[in-house]
């Protein structure tokens, strides 16, 4: 479903733990991570769409969260040709979405990754609110962005938060400036690699400018974009 301009319906999530740290998801047998979002079908609401994309892509539902803010308008992003599949250029364009802040009221342990049959992601981690925008690809920058910026003076005020500025970080280094941890599913687990769930270590190795666990580090090139080859997603 495009508008008339070639965008389709979008929406994203920013999903808080009670440390206000932020959700990240690894797309299915990939290196690349990424918020929670989908697209909104034809007689969804944006909020209606939002729910059923968290349960779909995260296995929550509605009593496992609240709604703290979203975005006042659509925000958008063109898609370079080159990531469209031919039988759509000239027609679609890119996405146009709303974006939720909620915050986790359940537990950890009630995030499940394989609530459907069609997993987006096989592991997750808590990172702090602020990442370096140089890890997301180029043209979503703007995006994410404006949806973090717009979105961070609602975020509860229980704890003192890192100052972003937009040319990066205010640290002794160019990565995440608390470790993150990382939760992998256990059905996913590389045959011969030790399974992992729910797992904090403080001695992380640094990748790519992230901190990540050995055994989903980055390749070099590798990014927190989703694939951006699917139009549903990209």
């Amino acid at each position: 479903m495009l508008d008339r301009e070639g965008f389709r319906p979008n929406v994203g999530i920013i999903l808080l733990n009670q440390r206000n740290q932020v959700f990240w998801g690894k797309r299915i047998r990939t290196h690349s991570w990424q918020f929670p979002q989908g697209g909104i079908d034809r007689g969804e609401r944006p909020e209606q769409a939002m729910f059923r994309e968290l349960h779909e892509e995260v296995g929550l539902h509605p009593h496992h969260v609240r709604i703290i803010a979203r975005t006042r308008d659509w925000l958008r992003y063109e898609v370079p040709d080159r990531f469209i599949r031919r039988d759509a250029r000239g027609h679609y364009k890119g996405q146009k979405q709303i974006w939720y802040l909620l915050q986790l009221v359940g537990n950890d342990w009630d995030l499940n990754l394989r609530a459907t049959d069609h997993p987006e992601f096989d592991a997750w981690r808590w990172n702090d609110y602020w990442v370096p925008l140089d890890v997301v690809v180029e043209f979503k920058r703007g995006v994410y962005e404006m949806a973090l910026t717009e979105l961070s003076r609602f975020i509860p005020r229980n704890e003192a938060r890192n100052r972003y500025l937009r040319g990066g970080f205010r640290s002794n280094h160019k990565g995440l400036s608390s470790p993150a941890s990382v939760h992998e599913d256990l059905q996913q687990a590389p045959e011969g690699h030790p399974q992992v769930l729910r797992m904090r270590n403080p001695l992380m190795p640094r990748t790519n400018s992230l901190l990540v666990n050995s055994h989903v580090d980055l390749p070099p090139g590798a990014s927190f974009d989703p694939d951006p080859g699917r139009n549903n997603n990209a």
